[in-house]
């Protein structure tokens, strides 16, 4: 059983909160009865389901896996106008949502899907899926800056969880270093607040990595299907963590 409106936005007929709307509007029917509360538990396997008079069809899952290019909002509109992830879509009918966010400056790895559960399984941090980045910084950090990273820099917003931290390289004579972290939290503009924090701004900000997904093959702006075998591997290892953490 799942709410409803959550059922009708994976079904493709619009955001969860325009959902909710067309609900309020009792414009939705569930097996020829109206029904007019959000948050209402239906079964979309055995239920017919209307929308002003039209039946509805659950979209199969679809999973994606795009190389964010920098310039691009992780959203699925932009009220200035700019360039969406979605944009970058091409022949995908089924409407997908951007799992976790990547900065407007910010490059790199991006799921999209429409599959709500392992969406929410994936950007929490209990379930502690590597999320790793590669920042370009200004100046040389110390040893003891770069393990500040990894055991935690205190932020506005509290102290950010352990993690991995390492010194890549520098570019000579030591203007800039490239930076690799591995964090589990995903706070707005975090890896930048962290290597603001210890006093080596980001010039430059990808994430290479998700879990054991990588970008490779795929150039700013491609995309491709998760294959079966990783969309296996995937669900295994969130599985994993629940047991591991009660989850």
């Amino acid at each position: 059983m799942e709410r409803l409106q959550k059922v009708l936005a994976q079904a493709g007929v619009a955001s969860r909160r325009k959902c909710e709307e067309l609900i309020s509007q009792g414009r939705v029917q569930v097996n020829g009865v109206t029904v007019s509360e959000a948050g209402t538990k239906v079964d979309p396997a055995q239920d017919v389901i209307l929308v002003d008079g039209k039946a509805i069809q659950r979209e199969a899952f679809v999973y994606l896996l795009l190389h964010k290019p920098t310039g691009v909002i992780t959203s699925l509109h932009d009220p200035q106008g700019r360039r969406v992830v979605t944009d970058l879509l091409s022949g995908v009918k089924e409407r997908v949502y951007p799992v976790g966010r990547l900065d407007y400056d910010t490059s790199g790895l991006l799921l999209l899907t429409n599959d709500g559960e392992l969406a929410n399984r994936i950007a929490h941090p209990s379930f502690e899926i590597d999320k790793v980045y590669q920042a370009w910084v200004k100046g040389v950090p110390t040893s003891e800056r770069v393990r500040m990273l990894a055991e935690g820099v205190q932020l506005t917003d509290g102290l950010t969880a352990p993690g991995q931290a390492r010194l890549l390289t520098t570019d000579p004579p030591g203007r800039r270093s490239l930076l690799e972290l591995t964090i589990h939290e995903g706070r707005n503009r975090q890896v930048r607040r962290m290597c603001e924090a210890i006093g080596h701004p980001v010039e430059s900000l990808k994430r290479v990595r998700l879990g054991f997904l990588t970008l490779d093959g795929l150039s700013p702006g491609q995309y491709r299907h998760l294959t079966s075998q990783e969309l296996a591997r995937l669900r295994r290892e969130l599985s994993a963590s629940a047991r591991r953490f009660g989850g």
